[in-house]
């Protein structure tokens, strides 16, 4: 009854229904539904499990605002306590030890430190192995805590800043070529040897060479000749006695005469020789040694 009411309401009106009614869905339904909140419950347990790994390495590595562990970071560069293993090389404008410790660097093989230039070529080098210590560079120099060099040593020669320079070894200092020192001097109770096994000994100075013994005698032993010069000068032998033991003797004592008393001949080559003294000078009798 209610549907011919409405028939009987609806006859004046005319009503164009279409044929065919499409009807469109908004959104996602069914299985792409499941695998879209899938896949975002897979990013949410991946987000959670990172976040958990990154708390816990920043709590292992001891992360801070200031550094990492024992390294911090500081306005005057990198402060690290403690030791520390480096696999491959560490360049560095300064490498210093706190105050109250040491510095020490330790190495299986060797430790090598070099000095670059701008180009990156090696302009020194130190080198410090199992059996030796190497340095390259164009100079080597040792300072002392005032700033003075105490020792210096480049390609033309060797500086010893020190007021003394000892060598204990029981061989003594070996030297190749020249040495140039005002002064020469042993310990105390010590002798002093210089010499020349195979070739020749000189001492040079341009205001004289000074030999003294305080306490003890001064010798001078050769194969050959030992040469006594002075080109300007005197030489003065100053003692209270003056021996020559093994002069040549001119001519012997007679028999019966008690006197043993000698005089000194000169040759004009320079070489002595005694002869018997008499009233007077007997060389003259005696110049065929001369010859």
């Amino acid at each position: 009854m209610a549907r011919e009411q409405y028939l009987t309401a609806a006859e004046g009106i005319h009503i164009e229904r279409p044929e065919n009614q499409h009807v469109y869905k908004i959104g996602i339904y069914g299985w792409r539904k499941r695998c879209l909140y899938l896949f975002v419950l897979l990013l949410l347990i991946i987000l959670v499990v990172n976040l958990a790994l990154t708390i816990w390495i920043l709590k292992v590595m001891w992360f801070s605002p200031t550094g990492m562990g024992h390294l911090r970071v500081t306005e005057d560069g990198l402060h690290l306590e403690g030791e520390s293993e480096f696999l491959f090389p560490l360049y560095a404008k300064e490498i210093r030890s706190r105050v109250d410790s040491s510095l020490l660097l330790q190495s299986t093989q060797n430790v090598t430190v070099n000095a670059r230039n701008s180009e990156g070529e090696v302009t020194g080098r130190l080198t410090v192995g199992p059996k030796m210590v190497e340095v390259q560079s164009q100079q080597f120099e040792i300072n002392s805590k005032e700033d003075k060099p105490l020792f210096t040593v480049d390609e033309k020669e060797v500086v010893v800043g020190t007021g003394r320079l000892r060598v204990t070894g029981p061989g003594g200092a070996l030297f190749e070529h020249s040495v140039e020192t005002p002064l020469v001097r042993t310990d105390p109770l010590q002798d002093l040897r210089l010499e020349s096994p195979t070739r020749s000994l000189s001492m040079d100075a341009p205001r004289g060479v000074h030999i003294e013994a305080r306490a003890g005698q001064v010798e001078a032993l050769s194969q050959m000749d030992i040469v006594l010069q002075s080109s300007d000068g005197t030489l003065v032998l100053d003692a209270e006695t003056v021996c020559l033991p093994r002069l040549v003797q001119g001519t012997r004592d007679p028999p019966g005469s008690s006197q043993g008393l000698y005089e000194i001949c000169v040759c004009p080559d320079g070489k002595l020789y005694l002869a018997v003294a008499g009233t007077g000078t007997t060389c003259r009798e005696h110049s065929r040694i001369c010859l």
